[in-house]
């Protein structure tokens, strides 16, 4: 099956399972079981993970066909930190996928090992409140700890929300034993476990880009004003053009991305589409909105669940200002001679001086 079938299949299990109904619900409850239980039969929170450690396969281009199609529908559930993060730390670490409800912790500063249990907090965990299990890097170890809903012992979860009002919770860790513990390979360190969570932020933004620029356009052709629909007149279709735009460029930039990491160099192109993907963000939702004008500010037309999702994500995954500073020390540690073959070669070019 090729990435863009892949993803017509999970366009319609979304359709499915995450309407604009089941979001508004589970902002409210947090959780959306039947459609995580859809998601499970069909094998998609693991498809970057091989068979072998009981993945369903694929790559990472197929992990982000997957996350755009979450994206789109705002899929309430943690695919990117189940498959796309969690997954491949393990697969990273060789470790076998858990059965149920797994998700990736973000910032582990706050977390030590002392032998096999852990201690400390880790904030911004997404859902994970839900998690029956947990993956992280701990001082340079890759671990896999039970989560708040595992049977037996396990960490105690303080509820948060983003600005989706999707579950972002700080686990609490007090001396909970650890389910297994491997030295990280050379290949994971912090730098690259951030790469994919940027990664995944990027699909997600990419999928919502898409998504609002379709509900625009739709509903621009269909309310009139003076006579006729509001999308034949030239401020609106400046607007229009400005979020058809930035969807086309941030999806470019994601499958950009995707090729550098099959390619096995990808540092450089990931922080351009998470950069990309972010600016896209705040400009297509602010003309999403002037488009739609007062209907799109109710909370009972769906564009707010993409919109409040694109300012979200943008935050994520390592945030606007990281990857900024990051392309900048770069190209500046590379010197001017590497500017334009940074920009036509991208890691190809700048890997060396790239941290």
């Amino acid at each position: 099956m090729s990435g863009r079938e892949l993803r017509s299949v999970a366009e319609k299990l979304f359709a499915e399972h995450s309407g604009w109904q089941a979001v508004g619900e589970a902002e409210a409850a947090g959780w959306v079981g039947p459609l995580w239980e859809a998601l499970q039969q069909t094998g998609f929170p693991d498809v970057p993970v091989p068979e072998e450690l009981g993945g369903a396969g694929g790559g990472v281009a197929d992990a982000a066909q997957l996350l755009q199609a979450a994206g789109a529908h705002a899929a309430p559930v943690p695919l990117a930190e189940s498959g796309l993060v969690g997954g491949w730390l393990l697969a990273a670490a060789g470790l076998p996928l858990p059965d149920g409800v797994r998700t990736a912790l973000g910032s582990t500063a706050g977390l030590r090992l002392d032998g096999d249990r852990l201690f400390g907090a880790a904030p911004a965990v997404p859902w994970g409140h839900r998690a029956e299990h947990v993956v992280g890097l701990v001082d340079g170890v890759v671990i896999l700890a039970p989560g708040p809903a595992a049977q037996g012992p396990g960490p105690t979860a303080a509820r948060g929300v983003n600005l989706a009002d999707e579950p972002r919770d700080t686990l609490h860790f007090d001396g909970i034993p650890v389910t297994a513990r491997v030295a990280a390979p050379e290949t994971v360190t912090e730098q690259t476990l951030g790469e994919r969570a940027a990664l995944g932020r990027a699909a997600l933004i990419a999928g919502a880009l898409s998504a609002v620029a379709t509900m625009t356009l739709r509903y621009t052709g269909e309310r009139e004003q003076f006579g006729r629909p509001i999308g034949r007149f030239q401020a609106v279709q400046a607007h229009l053009v400005t979020i058809h735009q930035q969807a086309t460029v941030v999806e470019a930039a994601v499958d950009g991305a995707v090729a550098a990491v099959e390619r096995g160099r990808a540092s450089f192109e990931i922080a351009c589409a998470k950069l990309l993907a972010d600016r896209g963000a705040q400009l297509a939702a602010r003309a999403a909105h002037q488009a739609h004008g007062a209907i799109g500010m109710t909370k009972e037309y769906p564009l707010h669940y993409l919109t409040r999702r694109l300012w979200a994500w943008r935050t994520e995954g390592g945030g606007h200002h990281r990857w900024a500073d990051l392309l900048g020390d770069t190209l500046v540690a590379a010197g001017p001679d590497a500017l334009y073959p940074a920009i036509q070669s991208g890691s190809a070019v700048v890997s060396a001086v790239m941290r």
